[in-house]
């Protein structure tokens, strides 16, 4: 599988990147986390809010959940052979009090470098 040059494997919220041409759709991936808070975080969170401002361990819990999601969905377009994910979104829904779903998913697709603009034909 040949790589892009100097890149591995490219994301964006975008619909496309500039200079590389989709020579193969995948097709929509996912990546699924389903967290849920400690009793000893759950404390510590309410202990914030009696506090007010940012309730850091909430912050730290909705980053590190995001983050396997969107590794889980990298994984997942990189095993049907994409070296890139566009159009990337996060979904996230309460299952139960405490316990949280985050979705991130895209479109994998593979690309190459484009070889001219698209004026010069």
């Amino acid at each position: 599988m040949p790589r892009l040059p100097g890149v591995e494997f490219m994301t964006t919220t975008a619909n496309g990147i500039d200079g590389y041409d989709v020579v193969q759709t995948f097709g929509v991936v996912r990546g699924i986390v389903v967290r849920s808070r400690s009793v000893f975080g759950q404390i510590g969170v309410r202990l914030q809010t009696i506090l007010g401002g940012n309730i850091t361990l909430l912050t730290e819990l909705c980053e590190h959940t995001r983050e396997d999601a969107f590794s889980r969905a990298v994984e997942h377009a990189r095993a049907l052979g994409a070296n890139a994910l566009v159009a990337i979104r996060y979904d996230a829904t309460e299952i139960l009090p405490g316990v949280s779903e985050v979705l991130c998913y895209g479109t994998a697709i593979r690309l190459a470098p484009r070889i001219r603009a698209a004026d010069e034909s």
